[in-house]
């Protein structure tokens, strides 16, 4: 991972801009639409995007410790530019830092076609919903697989479904407790990530800890939850803890 994508809150914030045509006015709605306040190049800011990609500019700019994006110019850019899916609250974020803008609107595209225009809707009754929630399941670790459950596939709260908003209070009074401490076990084909099977990933991004035997790939166990615990192990274990634990090996 070259890049670590953050989410900027520039609401009433300054950001430069600089450059002239279409490129810079685009990157200028872009900022108004998340609330910054576009400046000049005198002005003092963090952050700039210098639209037309001049280097003499980007040089100035970093001389004063502020990070640049310079458009079309991934070599000068200390932070790149997403597509963005917007179903506000929900943004998502498709970057191929700089590679290719084409390739990242295509993928922007097919996300798109996928999400409901009520996505967003749902994370607000979510978010409306956390202290319900937190009475229903005062265990972190339970609460956590109860709402795993609940926007899992044809779940009562899936997040492809545009009934999903509706049918929180339904989750809240009726949503069945995430299932108990088990052990699965994922014998992999290959240390190739794009070879997981859905259920493989699905499990991967759920459990709360993840035994491995010494030869799976770190690009496996990348797959899973950033804050699951990662054991190398040589077998299974007997007792593997509380939640969903999974046993990783590789197929012989």
């Amino acid at each position: 991972m070259q890049s670590l994508p953050v989410f900027l809150r520039l609401q009433g914030r300054a950001v430069i801009l600089t450059g002239q045509g279409e490129a810079a006015e685009a990157k200028r709605r872009l900022l108004e639409r998340a609330g910054a306040q576009v400046v000049g190049e005198a002005e003092e800011a963090a952050l700039a995007i210098v639209s037309d990609g001049d280097e003499a500019t980007v040089a100035r700019l970093r001389a004063r410790g502020i990070l640049v994006n310079a458009t079309d110019r991934p070599d000068l850019c200390d932070f790149t530019l997403p597509a963005i899916v917007d179903r506000e609250p929900v943004l998502i974020a498709i970057g191929t830092g700089g590679a290719s803008a084409g390739l990242a609107k295509a993928l922007r595209q097919r996300v798109e076609a996928l999400l409901p225009a009520r996505l967003g809707g749902l994370a607000t009754a979510l978010f409306d919903a956390r202290p319900a929630i937190r009475k229903r399941w005062p265990d972190a670790a339970a609460r956590r697989r109860a709402i795993d459950a609940g926007l899992a596939v044809g779940g009562l709260i899936d997040p492809l479904s545009a009934k999903a908003v509706d049918a929180v209070p339904n989750w809240l009074a009726e949503g069945a407790d995430a299932g108990g401490d088990r052990l699965e076990a994922i014998r992999l084909s290959s240390g190739d990530p794009d070879d997981l099977t859905l259920r493989a990933a699905r499990l991967l991004g759920e459990a709360d800890r993840v035994y491995h035997a010494p030869d799976v790939p770190a690009a496996i166990l990348d797959r899973a939850r950033a804050d699951a615990v990662r054991i190398e192990a040589t077998a299974p274990p007997e007792e593997p803890g509380e939640g969903l634990s999974l046993w990783l090996e590789m197929a012989p």
